[in-house]
């Protein structure tokens, strides 16, 4: 497992990086806001149970969710219908604790004191729905990993 993939590991690697509210604030960011990033975000914030503040952003977002991921994100309960892509902000990025991206590159702003986590994922984009399947459940994976790494207390993870 490399440091893009361990979460606690790259949130080490950033000493100083410190919580700035007993309720963690998560921004995921990918391109298009349509696919990655409002998986992650639907499920962090399933997960969490409200224990911690979700958002999700793109540095191009498109015009609207891609169908296969709604699709996907329903199969586990999870309704991605009312949902949009939203644009990445400096504001979101300062509001967050932790950032993690996936595949924007350089387009996210980088501010001392806050957590930078780089997940290596596949597009959604044009893809089936047995491979955004796949995407979803390696970001589930990797989003009971934060959670664990944040120790947010309360209640057991929900589970699906």
């Amino acid at each position: 497992m490399t440091a893009d993939e361990n979460p606690s590991q790259r949130i080490a690697e950033n000493q100083g990086a410190t919580m700035s509210t007993e309720q963690p604030e998560v921004l995921f960011v990918c391109v298009h806001n349509a696919g990655r990033s409002q998986m992650a975000a639907a499920l962090l914030d399933h997960h969490a149970a409200g224990r911690v503040t979700v958002r999700s952003a793109g540095s191009a977002p498109a015009d609207t969710i891609n169908p296969a991921v709604v699709e996907a994100m329903n199969e586990l309960g999870l309704d991605l219908s009312k949902e949009f892509p939203k644009p990445l902000t400096d504001e979101a990025v300062r509001a967050s604790d932790v950032v993690i991206t996936m595949g924007c590159g350089d387009a996210c702003p980088v501010y001392p004191g806050k957590r930078y986590l780089n997940w290596e994922l596949d597009d959604p984009a044009g893809q089936g729905l047995d491979a955004v399947r796949a995407i979803r459940d390696d970001i589930d994976r990797r989003v009971l990993g934060l959670l664990r790494d944040l120790a947010v207390s309360g209640q057991e993870l929900s589970e699906h």
